[in-house]
């Protein structure tokens, strides 16, 4: 279902940046999530609580996260910023 109008964004992609570990904020940031209108601010909350709920990422003393996640080389490349020729160009 999409979440995110504005963004084209949905609740499995909300939920699988979600279960990587990642907070609401983190989430937002990256995809841009309730960023434009706000509209669908609580309704991508719910689905990251949801997601922390039924997958609570624990950390043990000394054991590494079985997951990484990957950074955009430049902010361009991120799903969260729309490429234009301008920046493509620079």
């Amino acid at each position: 279902m999409i979440v995110c109008v504005c963004r084209r964004i949905s609740d499995r992609e909300i939920a699988r940046h979600a279960r990587a570990g990642m907070s609401f904020d983190d989430i937002q940031f990256e995809l841009g999530v309730a960023t434009q209108c706000g509209n669908c601010e609580s309704c991508a909350r719910d689905v990251v609580a949801q997601c922390n709920a039924v997958h609570p990422v624990a950390a043990v003393e000394g054991e590494a996260r079985s997951h990484t996640v990957q950074l955009a080389a430049r902010i361009s490349e991120s799903a969260a910023w729309p490429s234009s020729p301008s920046l493509s160009a620079a």
